[in-house]
């Protein structure tokens, strides 16, 4: 049987943790921080989420060896 290929895309995106969950990061942390608030920052500060249940399968297809 063929070697799977892993979806570039999604490996820089995701990452599985030894649990199984899929990790993902948090959206606007990246730029343009200076015309954010305190507020915006700091609940966003926390950079790793979890995806979400619903989506979970299909990105552990894009990821065939975590």
């Amino acid at each position: 049987m063929p070697k799977l290929k892993t979806n570039k895309a999604a490996k820089k995106r995701y990452s599985l943790t030894a649990t199984g969950k899929v990790k993902r990061t948090k959206s606007n942390r990246r730029h343009l921080l200076a015309n954010k608030t305190t507020r915006q920052k700091k609940t966003g500060k926390i950079q790793n989420a979890y995806a979400d249940k619903t989506c979970e399968k299909g990105i552990k297809k894009l990821l065939p060896y975590g």
